[in-house]
């Protein structure tokens, strides 16, 4: 169950900053709701996640998978530019999560 409840986490944080990005500041009623609804949400799933789960590796994860997602849908959605040293760089965070979760912390 904690693995899901960090993926819960991670789907509501992203959905979170997609929409505060979307609200402009919070001058868009709708994706200000839903951007601060998310974020509640988020951090309900995270302290659920973090009962079970290593403070580091729960965190390097929500917050490297967060990036990642938050920075594909910038691109999808926003039309933000991404290079190559980018497409690195996350190349690299998922690495770290990936050997983080199999081998690098244990409660």
């Amino acid at each position: 169950m904690a693995y899901l409840y960090l993926v819960i986490a991670i789907i509501t944080e992203v959905t979170g900053t997609v929409s505060l990005k979307a609200s402009e500041g919070f001058s868009k009623l709708y994706p200000s709701l839903a951007a601060t609804i998310s974020f509640i949400i988020c951090f309900y799933f995270f302290s659920l996640a973090m009962k079970y789960l290593p403070l580091g590796l729960s965190y390097a994860t929500w917050a490297g998978l967060g990036l990642v997602l938050s920075t594909v849908l910038a691109v999808v959605l926003f039309n933000e530019n991404l290079n190559l040293t980018g497409i690195i760089a996350i190349v690299f965070i998922l690495i770290g999560i990936v050997l983080l979760n199999t081998v690098g912390v244990s409660k």
